[in-house]
């Protein structure tokens, strides 16, 4: 009787962790000091915020922030590798190219980091996710436009979900920018956890 007891015990156990890991799956967030909690702490920012309005949305998620300040589509390219062993994730939200384009580097140069990134994401059977990134208009509008249609573009080229730029609906919020008008201040971020999970719920 103990020894059919112990079996069923074990048997259950096996069914819950089994039903468990069907729904378990990991997002990284590649991305530059939009994601990365930019002058606040990590757990203000955006991406820690992210696994509970996925769950509230029922797509429990693993969310890895593997955004760091400054990144280029370059310095992601090079990281990428790493992160993928380490956390061999199922998705991949790829939040760069803003700081290439407050360099001015070529959109040429943006969309060539971008296609290989995708290529290594593909190469372990993730599926990469593209948001969308704009340069202000100062930068010229020859410029500005060669480097916002580039994402549509690829993410058409090669049938990747293109998510929209969370930074435009809250950089007309005065109070939520910081002193550089560049950056969400910590109040956004809430709203930005929010908008991203409900933009990603369709794709995870």
């Amino acid at each position: 009787m103990r020894r059919l007891l112990t079996f069923i015990l074990i048997l259950i156990s096996s069914q819950l962790l089994t039903v468990k890991t069907a729904y378990s799956q990991t997002l990284l967030i590649l991305g530059d000091s939009l994601s990365a909690g930019y002058n606040m702490p990590i757990e203000q920012s955006w991406p820690s915020l992210l696994p509970e309005q996925l769950n509230a949305l029922g797509k429990p998620t693993t969310v890895i922030n593997g955004s760091i300040s400054g990144d280029t589509t370059g310095n992601g390219l090079d990281r990428l590798p790493n992160l993928l062993e380490q956390h061999k994730p199922n998705y991949v939200l790829i939040e760069l190219g803003a700081n290439d384009g407050l360099r001015g580097f070529p959109p040429q140069k943006i969309n060539a980091n971008l296609e290989k990134i995708f290529a290594q994401i593909k190469a372990i059977n993730a599926q990469p996710l593209l948001m969308q990134i704009q340069v202000p208009p100062n930068y010229g509008k020859r410029y500005s436009q060669a480097f916002g249609s580039l994402y549509p573009k690829l993410s058409e080229k090669h049938a990747i979900p293109l998510l929209p730029f969370f930074l435009e609906q809250v950089i007309v919020k005065p109070e939520w920018m910081m002193k550089d008008g560049l950056h969400p201040k910590p109040e956004a971020q809430p709203w930005i956890a929010e908008f991203m999970a409900k933009e990603l719920q369709p794709y995870l």
